[in-house]
């Protein structure tokens, strides 16, 4: 009989630790990344005993001892992604999981804020682990910004030029066009255009002056039936400054630019040009292929890397360490992708990852659980009583 109320006791042990992560499931609800977990209950050693008068193997009795809280299997079915503010927020659409380095060991996650560290390198806001990038030979590194806050300025070496430039034009100027030097300074030209077809038809002089209107180089620009004349199409000029080298630059008029009769009107644009100032980071953000992408004021953008993304045949063995990461040091090695690679699905940024709490399935877990509690309590009960009989019985005899 007392066997019986140890087995009662396992019950109440083990529904009590049901009822734990239960609890733990719905106090993460909104827990960004959390995975559930369900409860699994196993039975115990089955004690055997031969029947009186039936000696021989086929012949047993078999005696339960209780039961046990198994273990708990994660499910890792995908939470709700929703939209976030920040620019380095990070979850995965489909398998797979983000790899954080902390120090040599690696630990995973599903869904990530992410922030540039005071070293530099960009780290989980919660767990200050570093994101990882995948290397071209197949392994991890953390993303380091070093180098990467300032993008280098660049000069202007040449201005092209379209649409037409009207021989019925008295004269015509484009103002306001930006250069470069090699430091990154600013300069502001005025490109004038004034027909000088007295000798020869077509031609015109181009006179550059910068923001200070003094004048920086007159050259000649010569049409032959409308299209620009070979060798006589594009123009340089130098630009000095006191805070750079001197700077070269070329006025392209060779292609896509015409010199037919629109009356007093012209179209002469400038088409293109190169060169920049110098450039501050302003924002990160992640393409379709993984790679994190970095934006410069100057309108610049550089690739900074691939994030890895590490895909499991089995993340059952992987176990919670909170701040949503995963410890796979039970876990077979995982093999590592870029996004929407073999096995994993699309990073997405500007996103957070919800919790896949259900708590219609919650709480029918709940009921049962409870349930079982009470009926293992009442086994507790009845065994009770009846030792309490047999004392008593004895005390009579």
């Amino acid at each position: 009989m007392l066997e019986s109320v140890y087995i009662g006791m396992s019950g109440l042990t083990a529904y009590s630790r049901g009822l734990q992560t239960i609890s733990n499931n719905v106090a993460n609800l909104n827990t960004a990344g959390f995975k559930t977990s369900t409860p699994r209950f196993a039975d115990l050693y089955y004690g055997q005993q031969f029947a009186q008068g039936s000696p021989g193997s086929g012949k047993t009795m078999q005696f339960g001892s209780g039961v046990e809280y198994g273990y708990s299997s994660l499910n890792f079915a995908q939470g709700d992604l929703r939209a976030s503010s920040g620019q380095l927020d990070l979850a995965i659409q489909g398998n797979g999981f983000l790899a954080l380095l902390d120090g040599s060991t690696t630990r995973y996650a599903r869904t990530g804020q992410f922030a540039i560290g005071d070293d530099g390198f960009i780290e989980d806001k919660a767990s200050g682990l570093k994101l990882a990038a995948l290397t071209s030979s197949g392994s991890l590194e953390p993303i380091a910004l070093d180098g990467k806050q300032i993008n280098p300025p660049q000069a202007t070496t040449v201005i092209q030029f379209a649409d037409n430039l009207s021989s019925g034009s008295t004269n015509f100027s484009i103002p306001n066009v930006e250069v470069y030097d090699a430091n990154g300074g600013k300069h502001t030209l005025t490109i004038a255009f004034a027909p000088d077809s007295s000798i020869i038809p077509g031609r015109w002089q181009v006179t550059v002056t910068d923001e200070n209107k003094l004048p920086l180089q007159q050259g000649t620009l010569q049409f032959n039936g409308g299209i620009p004349e070979p060798g006589a199409d594009k123009i340089d000029f130098t630009l000095n400054s006191p805070d750079a080298p001197p700077l070269t630059v070329t006025l392209d008029f060779s292609t896509g630019v015409t010199g037919f009769s629109a009356g007093s009107t012209s179209s002469l644009r400038v088409s293109n040009k190169d060169g920049y100032a110098t450039g501050t980071l302003s924002s990160m953000n992640v393409d379709a292929d993984g790679q994190l992408i970095l934006q410069y004021s100057n309108g610049q953008t550089d690739t900074l890397g691939a994030i890895a993304l590490a895909s499991f045949s089995n993340p059952q063995p992987l176990l919670q360490m909170g701040n949503g990461l995963f410890d796979a040091s039970q876990a077979s090695p995982p093999q590592y992708r870029t996004s929407s690679g073999a096995g994993v699905g699309q990073l997405i940024a500007g996103a957070s990852e919800a919790s896949n709490v259900d708590l219609s399935t919650e709480f029918g877990q709940l009921i049962l659980i409870q349930r079982g509690f009470q009926a293992s309590s009442q086994v507790v009960s009845a065994a009770n009583e009846m030792i309490m009989q047999l004392f008593q019985m004895r005390g009579q005899g």
